[in-house]
């Protein structure tokens, strides 16, 4: 994801603090990875310098802390986030999968590529069922998320089944 586009796109909005940007950043797409105060910063200060930004005033904050840059986006901020949003993003095939790497050294070695794939198997059904339950307990947007992870697990436990089916006839092609 571009945190750059992603603020810029949160402060189309409305002008706003970098605390405020981290923290609606943190509620809208962060959940499993809240962005780090610095990164907010040294995000903020690109886009700064880039022209697509600009500082709108200095706020004193709610009690000890420094003050505060309230920042808006420039003309040049929309229409880079107009380009961002209507290109559409390339599909990313996973032709050099760490799994697959995985089980051809497996069978190399002469270790149990069968051992590894059920392990793996394993693996992706607990995470199916963590993604499940968030997404029975959560708001639609924790079920949009899970599912769109859900999806991806689901097509990767069909390459795990393919793949242990086709064992011995891949060990044979890595062998020769």
């Amino acid at each position: 994801m571009s945190v750059s586009h992603t603020l810029l796109g949160l402060l189309e909005a409305e002008p706003r603090h970098g605390y405020d940007l981290k923290k609606i950043y943190d509620e809208q797409f962060g959940q499993d990875r809240p962005l780090a105060y610095g990164q907010v910063y040294s995000t903020l200060s690109r886009l700064l310098r880039n022209g697509l930004i600009k500082a709108t005033g200095v706020e004193q904050s709610d009690g000890p802390g420094p003050e505060r840059k309230r920042y808006t986006i420039t003309d040049a901020g929309v229409t880079d986030v107009a380009r961002w949003l209507s290109t559409p993003e390339s599909p990313q095939p996973y032709l050099q999968n760490t799994l697959y790497t995985k089980v051809v050294l497996a069978l190399l070695s002469g270790r149990s590529a069968a051992d590894l794939l059920t392990i793996q198997r394993s693996e992706h059904l607990a995470a199916m069922r963590v993604f499940t339950q968030r997404k029975i307990d959560g708001d639609l947007a924790d079920q949009l998320i899970c599912d769109h992870a859900l999806f991806h697990l689901e097509a990767d436990l069909r390459w795990l089944e393919l793949t242990t089916a086709r064992l011995d006839e891949l060990a044979t092609a890595v062998r020769s």
